[in-house]
């Protein structure tokens, strides 16, 4: 079997890049435009997270039913990505923090209508054995474009442009996203039937389900993002700990480099040792990270710190994904509505509660308790893929 991924994949990967560029100029500007121009807090930014994430639930998992047809996730996919670059650039003319919230909302809303569709289409045209680096080159590439996004966006803040002007340039890449994810969905052969999870041999991935369901796996990866720092918390935390404002998008950036590399990484070791072994070095990873920020003092180890949240990323992202793909069997929409909608519940009810946590207690005693609870999940991982039988490869 040729071991070159399909064309289709590629296509979606580059969608991704661009996408990630328009979204990325805005969202490491939002904790300062929220709490600065806006006046909202904490709790705000942790509802402005898990709110997005979560309103795109019940869409992911309907998206995610309708995506088992194969001729149905075209449409899904574009639209989605429409949605996306029409809302985000309003977000400039807001003038409270709930329109924010809003928005962003909307905006996720555009992302639970294409995102189940677009991994059940990757994993559906993509050999079970090269699913790691499938997805590994998806997250990659999407990384990549959130790489240049906030590049572009502290050339523009260093050149004079205040940060609606920012939020309003985002529309350029934008509109390259519709006219390639118009091309991908219509590139490419797509197989008649989907690799089947049992089949023999040693790159042979987890899960015996047919079909889509809550197993031990999807239920270890919702309480990780369960427990998770949301990434708007992050960005303020590194404020407070002396990172400037002017340079936050350059901050972003750097870790979206890391996220990048790490992610073609973690897809190789994925297919190489098991995507179960490889989320569970993630785990680790993070609560390290965690608990090393908690104790942070100064803009020096906020960076250093900061960084190392893009490899929890690229050991995370692709074998959680390629989880999915193993057990949703033939109904591969459903298996990934289901996941994104799981987590974007997750990401709401942490994000609320470790925002309250942070408002309260600061950000040192927030991140203490999700490195405590991510180092619980990290325990007891093992035990329960041994008693529920599933295999590390």
């Amino acid at each position: 079997m040729s071991d070159r991924l399909p064309r289709q994949v590629k296509l979606f990967g580059a969608v991704s890049l661009l996408n990630d560029f328009a979204s990325e100029m805005i969202y490491p500007l939002l904790p300062a435009f929220v709490t600065g121009v806006l006046g909202g807090g904490a709790v705000a930014l942790g509802a402005l997270d898990g709110a997005a994430d979560a309103a795109a639930a019940l869409v992911k998992l309907v998206s995610g039913r309708l995506a088992d047809r194969a001729k149905r996730r075209g449409p899904l996919i574009v639209i989605g990505y429409f949605v996306a670059v029409v809302v985000r650039p309003v977000i400039a003319v807001t003038a409270a923090a709930w329109q924010v919230v809003g928005l962003r909302v909307v905006d996720r809303l555009g992302k639970g209508l294409r995102t189940p569709p677009r991994d059940a289409l990757i994993a559906d045209v993509t050999p079970e054995p090269l699913r790691g680096r499938a997805f590994g080159l998806q997250r990659g590439l999407d990384h990549a474009g959130a790489v240049l996004g906030p590049v572009v966006a502290w050339w523009l803040l260093t050149a004079g442009a205040g940060v609606r002007t920012v939020i309003l340039a985002s529309i350029v890449p934008g509109v390259a996203v519709l006219v390639l994810a118009a091309w991908a969905v219509q590139d490419g052969p797509r197989r008649s039937t989907t690799v089947k999870v049992n089949s023999p041999g040693p790159s042979s991935t987890v899960l015996d389900h047919p079909g889509p369901s809550f197993s031990p796996a999807l239920l270890a990866i919702t309480a990780f993002y369960l427990l998770r720092m949301p990434e708007t918390l992050i960005i303020l935390h590194a404020q407070r700990l002396g990172v400037a404002i002017a340079v936050v998008p350059l901050l972003w950036a750097a870790v979206h480099v890391v996220k990048s590399s790490s992610s073609f990484l973690g897809g190789a070791l994925s297919d190489r040792i098991g995507p179960s072994r490889t989320m569970w070095l993630g785990w680790v990873c993070y609560t390290a990270v965690a608990a090393g920020m908690s104790f942070a003092h100064g803009p020096l180890e906020a960076w250093a710190l900061f960084l190392a949240f893009g490899l929890v990323a690229g050991l995370t992202e692709s074998p959680e994904r390629a989880l999915v793909a193993a057990f949703a069997g033939h109904r591969q929409g459903s298996g990934f509505g289901v996941y994104h909608a799981a987590s974007g519940v997750a990401a709401l009810g942490g994000g609320v509660i470790l925002g309250i946590v942070f408002q309260r207690g600061g950000g040192g005693s927030a991140f203490l308790a999700s490195a405590v609870l991510a180092l619980t999940l990290a325990l007891l991982w093992p035990f329960v893929a041994r008693a529920h039988r599933v295999p590390a490869r």
